[in-house]
Parts: structure tokens; C-alpha cells; sequence
């Protein structure tokens, strides 16, 4: 299914989206082309939302049979989600990840692509346009940043760890208790920007791990299939491997290296665990 002609062809697609409905709109918005979802830091522009029908239209051209979970389309219609479920082949699509960077004029926004059949992502596409970055992972293929192999290496012993972390508006008290158990020694987590990069970032091994609360696909299904491709690993807080369908035990993790993400999840366990 998935042919270096079609890596290719959803790669233009997405580049050709890109140029046309979200790199015009980057510092030149509107205040009515900007509005909220479910809260202050959860925002959509225009861009979003014709990025998404331009590649709902493109993608499921290019795979015949294939349908579209997109961030946009579920808010309007959350039914749309259990096509995650189904048994067709499903492009997951986040039109423009990171959209408050992109409101405020930041470059830390990309788009994100991926190709899943039967809950396992087959390849992704992870494309930062401001930042002339793409980022393709086929599973089983390794993973590429402009066409250069991506490795994630490990975190030099006894460095600290800088992981990423949901924003505190996203989770739980449960989730909040949990995510606190990274305030130790030898961890210095911090407020995540777009997932999608941060994603790249663990890939490039530039960051060492992240910790997520939420697990909307369109933010996570690229970057776990880039970051695995480029060695490294993820699990959720219960150990068990993140469901694109939903369900997770959360916060889950993914790190650079299967030891770092046993480190990380054993202080979100620990600090999750009822007290007294």
C-alpha cells in the first residue's frame, strides 16, 4: 500500500496545501478569520479549515477507498472519529498543528499527515512550511528529515532530561498529579509547542522525551511512527502501546530510547498513585 510513488505524491500534496491555504494566512490573519474551540489556548483560523478540505480531497484521491479523520471535521462531526475503528485504510490529519504559534506569527507550526489501517500507522508526513522541514516515516523504513535518515540516539548518561508536557489546560487533576512527578532531580520538564515538532524533536534527538495528556490522533500518530522509525519508543502510563482509536490509560510518553521511556513513565506511575 504504501509505494515510494504514493510517499511522494502526499508529500506534494501536502507542500501544495500548505503554499496555498496556510503559508499566505501566517501573519496576515484576521481578527474574524480566528475564533475558540473548547477554550482560550484551542483555536482555529481559516487556514484550518481549508487545508483540511483541500487534503480530505486530495489524500482520498490519491487512495481510493481510503477516508479522513481531520481535527476540524471531528469537532463538527465527533462521530467522524470511529473511522479509526473501521476497516478502511484512514488518513489522520491535523491541517495546521501548533495553531496558536501560527495565530501569534511563530514558525512552530506544521502539518500533519498519517496513513493508518487497523489501528497501526503505515507512514507519516510531518511538514513545518515556515521552517522548510518535512519529515516522512514509513513503518519498517526508517524515518527522514529533507531526505536525510533521522536517528534519536540516546541521552548522554547522567544528563538531564528535557521533556515536553501537556499545557495545564489540558488535563486532569489525576493527570496534573501524575504529570508533577517529572519536578524531580535529573528531569527539567517544560510547556510543550506544537506536538507535531516536539514529536520531531524527540525524533532529531533534540529533545529527549515527551508527556502527553490528551490523545486526539491528528496530534499524535505522525510523530509516534517518526520518533519509533527513528529508534525510539512510547508507551502509555499503564506500559501498554498508545491506541489510535482511543482509550488510553494517559499521560502517556515517547522518548528517545526505550530506557528513557521506562524512566519517564515509572515517575508518572509512581506520582499517579493514590497517597495516605
Amino acid at each position: 500500500m504504501i509505494s515510494d510513488a504514493l510517499v511522494t505524491a502526499v508529500e506534494e500534496a501536502v507542500r501544495k496545501v500548505a503554499a496555498e491555504e496556510v503559508l499566505p494566512r501566517w501573519r496576515q490573519l484576521s481578527e474574524d478569520e480566528v475564533s475558540r474551540k473548547t477554550g482560550p489556548h484551542d483555536l482555529v483560523t481559516i487556514a484550518d479549515h481549508r487545508a483540511e478540505e483541500r487534503l480530505t480531497a486530495d489524500l482520498t484521491a490519491l487512495l481510493p477507498g481510503s477516508v479522513v479523520v481531520g481535527e476540524e471535521a471531528v469537532h463538527a462531526n465527533p462521530v467522524t472519529y470511529q473511522a479509526l475503528r473501521g476497516d478502511a485504510p484512514v488518513w489522520i490529519v491535523d491541517p495546521v498543528d501548533g495553531t496558536r504559534q501560527f495565530v501569534h506569527g511563530e514558525s512552530g507550526f506544521c502539518t500533519l499527515v498519517a496513513l493508518a489501517h487497523g489501528g497501526e500507522v503505515l507512514a507519516s508526513w510531518t511538514y513545518a512550511p515556515a521552517r522548510e522541514e518535512l519529515a516522512v516515516a514509513r513503518r519498517g523504513e526508517g524515518a527522514h528529515l529533507n531526505g536525510e535518515p533521522l536517528r534519536s540516539g540516546a541521552p548522554e548518561p547522567g544528563a538531564v532530561l528535557e521533556v515536553a508536557c501537556s499545557h495545564p489546560d489540558f488535563t486532569t487533576e489525576a493527570q496534573k498529579r501524575a504529570l508533577l512527578g517529572l519536578e524531580v532531580e535529573g528531569v527539567a520538564p517544560r510547556p510543550c509547542g506544537s506536538a507535531g515538532l516536539e514529536y520531531l524533536n524527540v525524533a532529531r534527538g533534540a529533545l529527549d522525551a515527551v508527556a502527553f495528556s490528551w490523545e486526539n490522533a491528528w496530534d499524535h500518530a505522525a510523530g509516534l511512527l517518526l520518533v519509533a522509525e527513528a529508534g525510539g519508543g512510547h508507551a502509555t502510563l499503564t506500559g501498554e502501546p498508545f491506541r489510535l482509536a482511543g482509550g488510553n490509560a494517559l499521560p502517556f510518553t515517547a522518548a528517545r530510547d526505550e530506557v528513557t521511556v521506562r524512566r519517564i513513565l515509572s515517575l508518572l506511575a509512581s506520582a499517579s498513585r493514590p497517597r495516605g
